[in-house]
């Protein structure tokens, strides 16, 4: 997260591609490395391996890719940052590796293009945006309704570069391993774009889409260093620590449940209060409420908060939510009407930087709701692992390390992770191009089937 924004900046222009061979070489030798040590060398609790399952279906496509017979876009689950890093690492690693054990060819390099965020580089820098331009990345504004020039490379891409392309079709990290957010159209409607401009040009190859889902699990259960973290949750808060005896084995999942839940009612109770007093919100008392209806009712607040200031419509599901005030946020932030900042006279430039600063704070409050896009009640009750309660509790660090504003710290590490990537059975998109191509109406509901069935073969992944 970047800090906080005082003065009107400049347009968030696009970054163009400009692939380096050299560069994505050095990245694949340095990428056993970052795994292991990405935040801080002297902390032993990166990724200490990377296993793929299915790796030799994606060794054929990769084939079947190289010798003109498919065009491929892999579709890959995106919980956390990590993400990109194992993704690489199997790639350049894990599926050469396989293919030589098959006895199939595959010309270097083993790699792909890929779609990320524009604001990825507000809070990791512009040198970002030059690193990822230089290893196959093309910037998009996830909140814009139509990214034009983002989109037309990608369907460029999709369509006549040597490499596939990989995109998240979540559009964000959801923080959960095991929870699939509502899906973006946009992976289907790529799939469709490419069937059209095969068509045109009659070529021959068919369309595949392949979903791959990413999973993190501890080499040891870490609850130890997990009572440390709600230790420090609660000293912030203002809560009393109840730290949990590690000699406890009979129960312990219970004890860092109900931990867990006091903690979060607690901050619910904290945040319905501050909406209360300080924006007026109607938030009633309403006896025997579970936690989720008054989180997502508080999620909801939160969103209205800022919808109010930018002037949007509360429509469509969290996350469509926060993509457009992200949008709206930026366009209040990073002016493009505006030709010469440093040209306009000191009371334009002041009304600039305050409406700049002021929309920076209201974006606060859509970035409070973005770490609780996919929480559920029963995602711990169903499979009450480490995983799975660490994975919660680092929610509610991102949550309130927001709230200090300032620069969001790293996440806390809690001991050695694997990466488990699944590689689905691929999906063509050719066998749905006469559907789609019989109307506009048509077309809409094909994307959004084509869609549905990509959610479902990734949530099938999912151990």
């Amino acid at each position: 997260m970047h800090k906080s924004i005082q003065s009107v900046q400049p347009p968030l222009k696009f970054i163009p591609l400009s692939f380096n061979p050299l560069v994505l070489q050095i990245t694949k030798w340095l990428v056993p490395f970052f795994l292991r040590f990405r935040t801080r060398p002297w902390l032993p609790a990166g990724i200490l391996r990377v296993e793929a399952k299915n790796a030799e279906v994606l060794a054929e496509l990769y084939q079947q890719f190289q010798t003109g017979k498919i065009r491929l876009l892999l579709a890959s689950r995106h919980p956390e940052v990590d993400d990109s890093l194992c993704m690489l690492y199997m790639l350049s690693q894990v599926v050469p590796r396989v293919a030589r054990r098959q006895g199939i060819s595959l010309p270097h390099p083993v790699h792909c293009h890929f779609l990320y965020d524009r604001g990825m580089t507000l809070w990791a820098g512009n040198s970002l945006g030059w690193f990822f331009s230089r290893i196959g990345g093309v910037p998009v504004r996830r909140g814009k309704r139509l990214d034009r020039h983002a989109l037309q490379t990608a369907r460029e891409l999709f369509a006549n570069s040597k490499m596939p392309i990989a995109v998240a079709p979540e559009g964000g990290t959801n923080g959960h391993s095991g929870i699939v957010s509502q899906l973006e159209p946009g992976v289907a409607q790529m799939g469709f774009w490419c069937v059209e401009d095969m068509v045109k040009a009659n070529r021959p190859e068919t369309v595949v889409i392949v979903p791959i889902t990413i999973q993190y699990r501890y080499v040891q259960p870490p609850w130890s260093r997990l009572d440390w973290l709600l230790s420090k949750l609660e000293a912030e808060s203002g809560l009393p620590v109840q730290p949990i005896d590690q000699s406890v084995i009979d129960g312990r999942e219970e004890l860092y449940y109900q931990r867990l839940c006091r903690l979060a009612e607690y901050l619910i109770c904290e945040m319905e209060e501050f909406y209360r007093r300080f924006y007026h919100q109607n938030l009633p008392h309403i006896p025997n409420q579970e936690v989720i209806e008054r989180l997502h009712r508080l999620l909801d607040t939160a969103l209205q908060v800022a919808e109010q200031y930018f002037g949007l419509q509360s429509q469509g599901s969290f996350i469509d939510r926060c993509r457009r005030l992200e949008e709206a946020g930026w366009s209040y932030i990073y002016r493009e009407d505006i030709a010469d900042i440093s040209a306009l006279p000191p009371l334009k430039h002041g009304l600039a930087d305050w409406v700049a600063a002021e929309a920076d704070l209201r974006m606060r409050h859509m970035r409070l709701v973005e770490s609780f896009v996919a929480v559920t009640a029963n995602y711990i009750q169903e499979k009450p692992t480490a995983e799975r309660f660490a994975e919660t509790a680092l929610l509610i660090f991102d949550m309130m390390s927001r709230v200090g504003g300032g620069i969001l710290p790293a996440r806390p590490r809690l001991g050695w992770r694997e990466a488990q990537i699944t590689v689905g059975e691929p999906i063509s998109v050719n066998e749905r191009w006469s559907i789609y191509q019989a109307s506009r109406r048509a077309a809409r509901q094909a994307v959004s089937e084509l869609t549905q069935d990509l959610k479902v073969a990734l949530e099938k992944l999912i151990a």
